[in-house]
């Protein structure tokens, strides 16, 4: 999708917004969809068919997240950029939030849990989670350079 994206941005004479930032915006998105696959990955790599409340944790603010993204990706469509802030703050809050997770998860994995390979595995899923929740941090940072050229 991003080839095609780059191929017509190369063919349009004109965009709502610098051709960069739209390639620039399209990237930080295509980040997170790859963390989302490489964590389905893994659990089925890892034969995980259960989750426990912090890779919960991590999903609910990543879905809160996402939908942010889409409500400020719905603004830019009508050329609403000064709106748009509102939802990149909402998206920062939620990766705060996944570092608190983070930690927490991390702490309690290494007091509750005993079997060291379900150690590894549940501390690589917890990281993974927190990187998408990264890459979601990113698309937020992206807005608001946007916001900043063009409003």
């Amino acid at each position: 999708m991003i080839h095609d994206l780059i191929a017509k941005l190369n063919t349009s004479f004109m965009t709502p917004i610098e051709r960069e930032d739209i390639l620039q915006l399209a990237i930080k998105m295509d980040d997170i969809l790859d963390g989302i696959e490489h964590f389905s990955a893994n659990l089925e790599m890892f034969s995980l068919t259960e989750i426990d409340e912090y890779v919960q944790k991590f999903m609910d603010n990543i879905v809160k997240s996402s939908d942010e993204i889409v409500k400020a990706m719905e603004l830019l469509s009508r050329k609403k950029l000064v709106q748009m802030r509102d939802h990149a703050v909402l998206i920062k809050e939620y990766e705060r939030i996944c570092d608190e997770v983070l930690r927490t998860s991390i702490k309690q994995l290494f007091l509750r849990e005993k079997d060291p390979i379900r150690i590894i595995q549940f501390k690589d899923i917890y990281e993974l989670l927190e990187d998408i929740a990264d890459h979601c941090q990113d698309v937020a940072n992206t807005i608001e350079t946007i916001i900043m050229r063009n409003a």
